[in-house]
């Protein structure tokens, strides 16, 4: 396997580090707080990159989570997803998952200094790509480590007339090293649940979710929302950490995954639920407006509580 750089951030206000690797897809590889590593790192970077195995914080684009088929329409048209080729991979039901930017090494750092960095990636210059999205644009990705918060903006600007779904998220593997899963503790908002079928896709109905604190105890968790509020905060504590992820814009819609199989939680941001690209139920960038979402990850110390 090549050498990938990984850029390293580091928080002016505090012992909080971060890495990223452009050339792996703009994955996020670590997020450490004073050397406890806060990120599941799963099965690694190479397996990440050879096989698309997620680890970190990985970007799910253009499609996050699974599509209910392999083709969706658009505009009349239908696009074929082949998995296999153009970067699109299947889960074990044949379902396209996670999309097609996984570890993809055509990002272009634009900035960079000590705790922020910038990447752009030219969609439409990029016929494998348009294959499966064929909608020209700009990604940009900045990422900025700063007050024991990691901010990751992304944002999608139109470059021809047609518009650009907006149905991408992100997958950070979240752990709380030092502290058995047990006896961890999940926050969530109120929002509404979206129950899925064998395959993991939405049925169609929806449910009231309350919110609130729970211990994650041994629950599992591979569960979908929608009607997210704007700026909704979502934490994991532990010991004497918390870490909040907020959606601060453009995600009104979250996966939460926990499996029982490793000690990580995911909060996933995501700018339309799961299916939607098929389903055309999502936003659009349209041309000349370009759209930003944002969210962001920060590391709390909670004095006096116990391990």
């Amino acid at each position: 396997m090549a050498e990938f750089e990984s850029v390293e951030l580091k928080d002016p206000a505090s012992s909080l580090t971060a890495a990223f690797v452009p050339a792996a897809g703009m994955v996020g590889t670590s997020l450490a707080d004073g050397g406890d590593e806060l990120l599941g790192q799963r099965r690694g970077l190479n397996a990440y990159v050879t096989t698309g195995k997620t680890m970190g914080i990985p970007l799910l684009y253009p499609w996050a989570n699974r599509l209910g088929a392999t083709s969706y329409g658009i505009n009349g048209a239908v696009v074929t997803l082949t998995p296999g080729t153009g970067g699109v991979r299947a889960d074990e039901h044949g379902a396209p998952i996670h999309g097609v930017l996984g570890a993809y090494p055509g990002w272009l750092v634009t900035a960079r200094s000590e705790n922020s960095l910038t990447a752009v990636l030219d969609y439409g210059g990029q016929p494998r790509l348009l294959a499966s999205f064929p909608f020209p644009h700009l990604l940009t990705q900045t990422v900025t480590l700063d007050d024991r918060k990691l901010t990751i903006e992304t944002t999608v600007t139109a470059t021809t007339s047609a518009s650009v779904p907006l149905c991408f998220g992100y997958h950070p593997y979240l752990t709380i090293p030092g502290v058995p899963r047990e006896q961890w503790r999940l926050t969530t908002p109120s929002m509404r649940r979206l129950p899925v079928d064998h395959r993991g896709i939405p049925t169609g109905a929806h449910q009231q979710w309350n919110g609130g604190t729970e211990p994650l105890g041994h629950v599992e968790y591979d569960d979908g929302f929608d009607n997210v509020p704007a700026g909704a905060a979502f934490s994991l504590s532990g010991g004497e950490r918390r870490i909040d992820v907020r959606f601060e814009a453009g995600y009104p819609a979250a996966q939460i995954f926990a499996p029982g199989s490793d000690d990580i939680v995911c909060i996933e941001p995501m700018a339309a639920p799961t299916d939607s690209l098929r389903r055309g139920s999502y936003r659009y960038a349209v041309p000349g407006k370009p759209e930003t979402a944002r969210f962001s990850i920060s590391v709390h110390h909670i004095p006096g509580t116990r391990r």
